[in-house]
C-alpha cells in the first residue's frame, strides 16, 4: 500500500502564480530598460539645443515610468502573496483562483507602498537626482 499524496493539482496552481510572477517581474525590467532610454533621449534633445525645456519634460516620464512600476511591483507581490498561501494549503483545498484581492491590503503590496519600496525609491530617486546634475550642466 503506498502512502504517496497526488499533488499535481497544487503543483498546477503553483505554476500559473509564478507565470504571473515572472511576466510581472518581465515588466518590471522593461520599465526601467524603456524609463532609461526615453530620459538619455530628452537629454540629448537638451543637450543639442541647450533647451532646459527638454530636461525638465524628462521628469514627467520619470513620474510615469515610477509610477507603473510601483503598479506592477505591487501586482507582483501580491501574487506572490498568493503564492505563499497557496503553497501552504492542503492538495483538498486547491480552486485555482488567480484572486489576489485578500493579499492588496497588506502595506507592502499596495500601489504606493511598491512606489516608496527601497528598490523603486533609490532607482528612481537617483534618476532625479542625476536629471538635476545634468540640467545645472545644461546651459
Amino acid at each position: 500500500m503506498s502512502s504517496h499524496v497526488d499533488n499535481s493539482n497544487k503543483h498546477k496552481h503553483l505554476e500559473f502564480l509564478q507565470s504571473a510572477i515572472n511576466r510581472m517581474a518581465g515588466n518590471l525590467f522593461l520599465l526601467k530598460g524603456w524609463s532609461i532610454t526615453l530620459i538619455a533621449a530628452l537629454f540629448a534633445l537638451a543637450a543639442k539645443d541647450t533647451n532646459k525645456a527638454y530636461a525638465a519634460l524628462a521628469y514627467f516620464p520619470l513620474l510615469m515610468f515610477w509610477t507603473l512600476d510601483g503598479y506592477f511591483l505591487s501586482q507582483e507581490r501580491c501574487f506572490r502573496s498568493l503564492y505563499d498561501h497557496v503553497r501552504r494549503l492542503d492538495e483538498s483545498q486547491i480552486d485555482f483562483s488567480m484572486d489576489t484581492r485578500p493579499f492588496k491590503s497588506e502595506h507592502r503590496n499596495t500601489w504606493l507602498g511598491a512606489m516608496f519600496s527601497r528598490t523603486l525609491l533609490v532607482y528612481y530617486v537617483s534618476l532625479a537626482v542625476l536629471l538635476l546634475v545634468l540640467m545645472w550642466f545644461v546651459r
